[in-house]
């Protein structure tokens, strides 16, 4: 692919993921911070947030299988959660948590299985789009 057509594209998938809510202004601050001392700060970053949210995600999971369910240390696992998610401007993602947080208040735990449901599919909807924009960006970096 040329490299005119890729840098396209990368514009147009970053416009989407935008323009369809998945991520916030947040994202754009750590685009800035990427230069030519660190080329992959932003890989690295998302990375390590799919690292650490993995883990909170499997923390979730077995506080909610838990009985009784511990409405409080579910709300610390989320609240780690969204803060993460936040701090990479996953803005469909961080709002999930906020209203899985509100069903943790209520302890209510129909709505917080509901509700995990929701953050685990935006969660990998977001991980999905971000490698495959991420990638087109290294071609495209590959190709200037």
């Amino acid at each position: 692919m040329d490299r005119n057509r890729l840098h396209n594209q990368v514009a147009s998938m970053r416009r989407s993921l935008f323009d369809q809510g998945y991520l916030d202004d947040q994202f754009i601050q750590l685009e800035e911070l990427q230069d030519d001392t660190n080329p992959n700060f932003v890989q690295e970053v998302v990375t390590l947030f799919y690292n650490d949210s993995t883990r909170l995600i499997q923390n979730i999971e077995q506080a909610l299988n838990s009985r009784p369910i511990e409405f409080c240390k579910l709300d610390d696992y989320m609240h780690q959660f969204k803060g993460s998610s936040s701090s990479i401007g996953a803005k469909k993602v961080t709002n999930e948590c906020t209203a899985f947080r509100e069903y943790c208040n209520a302890e209510n735990a129909e709505g917080c299985i509901r509700s995990f449901q929701q953050v685990k599919q935006e969660h990998a909807i977001l991980k999905r789009k971000l490698e495959v924009y991420l990638q087109t960006v290294r071609q495209a970096s590959q190709t200037a």
